[in-house]
């Protein structure tokens, strides 16, 4: 049933240089991993579920949907899929962050399940319900080459002359083309090239959570470092890279994961994360929030600070 979450306002938080950001949450519930999309003009964000986790691991088998046609209330519509939509997947497997992408009059879902696959699923409308868009996994670690450690942390891009691009991966970043039905891929699994880390701070590597957006022709690549972890950019005039190491867009948090998505919406840009935000929270209980985006005329990004 939704819930209208009134009180949980976000989109006044505008920001000036170096001014720091009120860190509100869209939910009074635990959720992490935010994948936002405007659908059509009303804003979806799809989640991790951390408040039906352990709360010693993120081991919740759901994922969340919330929404938001200002992006000041926001309705939670529930646990829209489980991994059991998914028959080749463990009933107990873990449903971590997710994506999602419209193409073809289509909604279409991506879920790393498990620690060791991606699915794919579809449904005629954003909140489902959503099928199984295949009979087994869109990549899966025991059958794909150069599928890397974790396959996890999927993220779609759709570029201006139709290609699509799916990344994912941790400590080592992977990117695959999906073909325009959205639900097969095209060509090797590629390692993503990242360039020009400072020499002086061994810290700044890539660790998991990556991202692609495009601004004025110019493609960011967006991901944390490590566990725990900046959020950092690089930037590149291909797609797939190699791609410029940049600087930092997010701190460290005081949590073990940091995790990003960034989205267009009415000619102004949004960063979204999670933090520990709410009373009982912690690295396995975070809450998404979101803050604006500034590109510089530079082509580099302000960092943002809470």
């Amino acid at each position: 049933m939704k819930r209208k979450l009134a009180g949980f306002i976000a989109a006044t938080l505008m920001i000036a240089a170096s001014a720091a950001v009120a860190q509100t949450p869209i939910s009074p519930r635990f959720n992490a991993d935010p994948s936002p999309h405007d659908f059509k003009g009303k804003v979806y964000v799809y989640a991790t579920d951390d408040a039906s986790n352990s709360g010693t691991y993120w081991d919740s088998t759901t994922w969340r949907l919330y929404s938001s046609k200002d992006m000041k209330t926001w309705s939670d519509d529930g646990a829209f899929l489980s991994v059991s939509v998914f028959k080749w997947a463990k009933p107990d497997a873990k449903a971590w962050a997710p994506e999602a992408a419209y193409r073809n009059g289509k909604y279409y879902f991506y879920a790393p399940v498990g620690g060791d696959k991606i699915g794919v699923a579809v449904a005629s409308k954003p909140q489902g319900p959503f099928k199984d868009a295949r009979t087994d996994a869109l990549i899966d670690k025991a059958r794909d080459a150069n599928a890397g450690d974790e396959p996890i942390d999927p993220a779609v891009m759709i570029d201006d002359d139709g290609q699509a691009y799916l990344f994912f991966g941790t400590r080592v970043p992977k990117v695959i083309k999906l073909n325009k039905d959205m639900v097969s891929t095209s060509g090797p699994i590629m390692n993503v090239e990242i360039t020009g880390f400072p020499a002086n701070d061994p810290k700044k590597k890539y660790g998991e959570a990556p991202f692609l957006h495009k601004h004025n022709g110019l493609y960011y690549f967006s991901f944390s470092t490590g566990w725990p972890g900046q959020i950092v950019y690089g930037t590149s005039k291909s797609p797939a890279g190699p791609f410029e190491y940049r600087g930092v867009i997010f701190d460290y948090l005081s949590i073990s994961t940091n995790h990003q998505a960034i989205m267009k919406r009415g000619g102004k840009w949004w960063f979204f994360y999670h933090d520990n935000l709410l009373p009982g929270g912690g690295s396995h209980r975070r809450s998404i929030s979101f803050a604006p985006l500034i590109h510089r005329p530079d082509g580099t990004i302000e960092e943002i600070k809470r």
